[in-house]
């Protein structure tokens, strides 16, 4: 079932600890798709949405929220180029980035050789790092950034981390 808020304490986390945390989009325009029920854009069915879509323009760089490890890259479905990281008991999702998935022994591998990226599970990251860039891989009408967000294993609204963000960002000014 999905969680329109995180819990209290993870919102108080998340405002507390803003300095250790990273907007995830270079180039934002504007939000064109919030977490929770809509209409599908390819069937007009009433659908759940579980992320926030960002727009920016094609191959904007995306940053990784919160420091953590690559739980896994993938490069097919509705998700296109993804990758999930985990930083403690959250898990954050970004979907159709420019690149592609190659197989190799050591796993799969993220690679989008234009904006110098390579990504693989196990990979440690800073919060801040360029992950990705803005693409139009998987099931999108237009460049954006879908970006997804666990705590402890329930959805959770972006909206409501990035607002937690600029409180706690807010009140250390």
């Amino acid at each position: 079932m999905p969680c329109s808020a995180p819990p209290a304490s993870a919102q108080e986390l998340a405002a507390a600890l803003w300095t250790r945390a990273s907007f995830p989009v270079e180039n934002f325009q504007t939000y064109t798709s919030p977490f929770g029920y809509r209409s599908d854009p390819y069937s007009g069915s009433s659908r759940f949405h579980y992320g926030l879509d960002l727009a920016a323009p094609n191959g904007s760089y995306i940053r990784n929220w919160w420091a953590g490890e690559v739980l896994w890259v993938e490069g097919q479905g509705a998700c296109g180029t993804s990758v999930a990281i985990k930083s403690g008991e959250w898990t954050h999702i970004y979907c159709h980035m420019q690149g592609h998935v190659e197989g190799s022994g050591q796993g799969k591998t993220m690679v989008d050789r234009d904006g110098g990226i390579q990504l693989r599970a196990g990979q440690t990251l800073p919060a801040g790092a360029r992950i990705g860039r803005v693409g139009m891989t998987g099931r999108t009408t237009g460049p954006h950034l879908h970006w997804g967000l666990k705590y402890q294993d329930n959805w959770v609204d972006p909206a409501l981390v990035l607002r937690a963000m600029y409180v706690g960002q807010q009140a250390a000014l």
